[in-house]
């Protein structure tokens, strides 16, 4: 009898010591900082002001067009969209996370696509944008300019091309000013 119980008493501890180390293991968080270095832009580019040291994330796909000549730069005009396009007339959208402890990251998401609107979604939190670049299929880029504004969550018009452009990425410069902050860029036939 008195071994069954110290066998009882020891099985209540081990589940105890593996529920409390479960719980500690989930608070656990991996931060994936990355080597820091001086944005890195092409002969042209519009914008006069020091750029951030950023960590670059490598692009899911390899980019196909370089920016050839830059196009006189637009300021981001931060205007929310109420009504977003129906899902059926995008055409294209792909969505970055950043965590703050990043602090600046320069990524670049490939659209490949022909479209004539471009929308940026911030969610999740605020986040601060340095600039965008969008490249199109001619080598012509777009840079708007940010300004290193904080933006709250919303959906914003970004570029409006109604002539209907191929687009091959957009680059952007941000980073969280929340815990976390996911952007999006939508592509609107």
């Amino acid at each position: 009898m008195n071994s069954k119980r110290w066998l009882a008493v020891a099985l209540m501890l081990v589940a105890a010591l593996s529920a409390a180390a479960e719980v500690s293991a989930a608070r656990v968080r991996v931060v994936h900082r990355g080597h820091r270095t001086r944005v890195v832009v092409h002969r042209g580019f519009p914008l006069r002001r020091p750029l951030p040291r950023v960590v670059v994330r490598t692009p899911r796909v390899a980019v196909r067009v370089a920016p050839r000549v830059f196009l006189p730069p637009v300021v981001f005009g931060a205007v929310v969209v109420t009504a977003r396009p129906e899902p059926a007339a995008v055409v294209w959208h792909e969505t970055e996370t950043l965590e703050r402890d990043d602090d600046w990251v320069d990524f670049t998401l490939n659209a490949d696509r022909r479209g004539s609107r471009l929308f940026v979604a911030i969610d999740e939190g605020a986040a601060r944008i340095n600039f965008a670049e969008v490249v199109f299929e001619n080598g012509d880029a777009q840079v708007v300019d940010f300004n290193e504004r904080v933006y709250a969550p919303g959906f914003y018009a970004l570029l409006d091309f109604k002539d209907g452009r191929q687009v091959d990425h957009v680059r952007l410069v941000a980073r969280a000013d929340a815990p976390q902050a996911s952007i999006a860029v939508n592509l609107v036939r």
